[in-house]
């Protein structure tokens, strides 16, 4: 089910793919945009090959993107029209504690046939986007996903400003979402729900028009359940310019490729080719070959040349004395080929075995699953530092709600000027410590986005009061 081949990625690469709509002008008299989750269907496949059912937001996978500037307010009325409960969260942006969409503990869940008033200012600019955060790992691998856009005070030239959202699908033969696996402990004690046919922005092996000899500006998410997406980026003339919403001055280096994991972001500015119908393509490693996910097409005459502009910073609160930070540790353990034998889950300690039986595969310091005391408590101002340790046999992709985080140490050597991001990649084995401003009061999920693990005991909250 899980092998990535050519002719998953290329069977609609004869077709350009559109640009998605966007929400900035679709306002109520009262300033809301309506999102409406409801089902839908959609040409995942090739044209004229069967449509896929799918959940989608406002009929469209991904959802319409909504576009807000720097420091504006966005107001969104979230109906529900699932079969299930739902929530939207806004993935990565530093917003108010009770707009955060996480049933449970942010909020309840907004029952089937209910709304609810997301209404909160944007303070970073940069690349996002929303999901629910509830029952996650079926709803978002249904089609729930969007992007958020959060445009800089003022604007940058750049010739075109191009989303891609990737996501890998888990497909029948006939095109339909498989849907029995939907929670198999397989997945969630291996690598999570691993899918068999990618979408850039919903469709298999797009082209996208860009203007001959123009600036780019990509932004790329990963809106997959588990897969870590590993970007070939050597033939795309292009420099990283933000990671997860911010703005680098130093990306990492890792040669041609870029890892993208589940919930990560990057934007990338790309120089289009000079001569008209040129193609630049966007390639991912797969297995034992590297496959085109989407193709960029120049069209038209050649532009102007003009130089790249440099992202302003985001206000983000600066990192205090980290002698005197609040030390926090978090030992992930589990999963297939670990090492666990019991852990803590709802008040009682359970053998591995009987985890597995109440669906549990995976602990944060011997705990599973979200407890009712946070992982910690921190007061605002307050400068925590999280010592994560991934004694597992699996990559995990850990999440920080309401805040952005830095790594200062990894693999006990030090780390200088890392890029700030809300979504830190861990390898198996590995040992890192980040370090972050508890600026942002309320309670905040912190939990893997691998999404099954996160459903099977890879969550935890802290709190700033």
């Amino acid at each position: 089910m899980t092998q990535l081949t050519r002719r998953h990625f290329t069977a609609a690469l004869g077709a350009s793919a559109l640009t998605l709509p966007s929400l900035r002008a679709a306002r109520a008299s009262d300033g809301f945009v309506a999102l409406r989750a409801s089902a839908a269907k959609a040409q995942l496949l090739a044209t004229g090959e069967p449509q896929t059912d799918v959940w989608a937001y406002s009929k469209g996978v991904p959802g319409p993107i909504l576009r807000v500037r720097q420091g504006e307010r966005l107001k969104v009325r979230f109906f529900n029209d699932l079969p299930q409960a739902s929530t939207v969260h806004w993935h990565g942006i530093r917003i108010d504690n009770a707009m955060d969409g996480v049933a449970g503990l942010t909020q309840d869940a907004v029952p089937a046939g209910k709304s609810f008033d997301y209404d909160f200012v944007a303070p970073d600019a940069g690349t996002y986007w929303y999901h629910p955060h509830s029952r996650t790992w079926e709803q978002l691998a249904r089609g729930l996903y969007g992007m958020l856009i959060v445009e800089e005070r003022e604007p940058l030239d750049f010739d075109l400003d191009l989303p891609l959202v990737i996501d890998d699908w888990r497909l029948t033969e006939q095109g339909a979402i498989h849907e029995p696996s939907f929670g198999a402990m397989m997945d969630k004690s291996h690598a999570g729900r691993l899918g068999n046919w990618v979408t850039v922005n919903g469709t298999s092996g797009p082209i996208f028009k860009v203007p001959t000899n123009g600036l780019v500006r990509l932004r790329l998410a990963n809106a997959s359940n588990a897969r870590v997406l590993r970007l070939k980026t050597a033939n795309m003339n292009g420099q990283i310019i933000a990671l997860d919403g911010q703005p680098v001055s130093n990306p990492p280096n890792d040669g041609d490729v870029v890892a993208l994991a589940p919930s990560q972001r990057v934007d990338i500015a790309v120089r289009a080719p000079s001569e008209p119908n040129s193609t630049l393509e966007l390639m991912v490693q797969g297995g034992d070959r590297d496959i085109a996910v989407a193709t960029l097409q120049t069209s038209g005459p050649a532009v102007e040349k003009r130089e790249q502009p440099a992202l302003p910073l985001n206000p983000l609160p600066a990192l205090a004395r980290l002698p005197d930070a609040l030390q926090v540790e978090l030992r992930m353990e589990g999963g297939a080929m670990g090492t666990m034998q019991e852990a803590k889950f709802n008040g009682k300690v359970l053998a591995i075995r009987e985890l597995v039986r109440a669906g549990q595969a995976w602990a944060f310091n011997g705990v599973s699953g979200r407890t009712e005391d946070p992982l910690f408590r921190a007061r605002r101002g307050q400068t925590v530092v999280v010592n994560m340790v991934n004694d597992t046999a699996w990559p995990h992709a850990m999440h920080f709600h309401g805040h952005h985080v830095q790594v200062i140490e990894k693999n006990g050597k030090p780390v200088q000027n890392a890029p700030w991001r809300d979504t830190e990649l861990m390898e198996r084995g590995e040992k890192i410590k980040v370090a972050f401003p508890a600026e942002n009061v309320g309670k905040w999920m912190l939990h893997c986005h691998m999404l099954e693990h996160q459903a099977a005991g890879m969550a935890t909250w802290f709190e700033v009061a």
